[in-house]
């Protein structure tokens, strides 16, 4: 399963081995015992890679593979591709920004996903230092 976090200014992606079904239905058991309002909706959430990025052409090609309409890619420009997946957004009920959006397609494209968001990251600061 792929994890987004959401805050006010950034956006965090975790690869977890917990099931989608699993991870949410502990997320509204927590939510009931706390008393914590719990919105849970499907929704899409998008990110972007560096196009050149080493990966991302076979990224595309496992896209292509998948069954599903879960991941997709979007070139945006000449610099960057659009990760689009779809799954569940989990949130307060507020109109905030903030918020955990959960998604699960295949173990192997997760995985790879995952890896080349963090490349990027590294890529990133290091480019920033």
């Amino acid at each position: 399963m792929l994890k987004l976090t959401y805050t006010e200014t950034s956006f965090c992606l975790e690869c977890l081995a917990q099931s989608l079904e699993e991870w949410v239905q502990a997320r509204v058991i927590l939510a009931v015992r706390v008393g914590q309002c719990l919105c849970v909706e499907p929704s899409t959430a998008s990110f972007l890679l560096p196009v050149h990025l080493p990966g991302v052409e076979m990224l595309k090609a496992l896209v292509k593979t998948e069954d599903s309409e879960i991941i997709a890619l979007c070139g945006c420009d000449h610099e960057y591709v659009e990760v689009t997946l779809r799954g569940c957004w989990l949130s307060n009920g507020s109109q905030d920004a903030e918020g955990v959006f959960v998604t699960a397609i295949s173990e192997a494209t997760e995985f790879f996903v995952y890896k080349l968001w963090q490349e990027a990251q590294h890529k990133a600061s290091v480019m920033s230092e």
